[in-house]
């Protein structure tokens, strides 16, 4: 069973964005780690004002799929939605 790992930056477009960012991230970043298989979690503001580096570790696909699903419907996932979010996932095999 293959660990999933998350890394990438969240690019807000202005301040606007960078405060609902900074307004939902601690409960986003407390649900995520209560998660079932979420090994590790890190949202971490950059020395740009606009972006954040993001880190995360599931335990496996599944966990990291019930996270993703739970984050689109979540009030961060509707809140941050038309952020742009430059990530790459490595060790999630296909479904099925």
């Amino acid at each position: 069973m293959a660990h999933v790992s998350l890394s990438g930056r969240l690019v807000c477009r202005d301040a606007g964005e960078a405060d609902l960012v900074r307004r939902h991230l601690p409960l986003h970043v407390t649900l995520t780690r209560a998660e079932p298989g979420c090994l590790s979690f890190e949202v971490r503001p950059t020395d740009d004002p606009l972006v954040w580096q993001v880190e995360e570790r599931f335990a496996d696909g599944a966990a990291f799929r019930a996270h993703q699903q739970r984050v689109a419907a979540s009030e961060w996932g509707r809140a941050t939605s038309a952020i742009e979010r430059r990530y790459v996932v490595e060790g999630l095999e296909p479904a099925g």
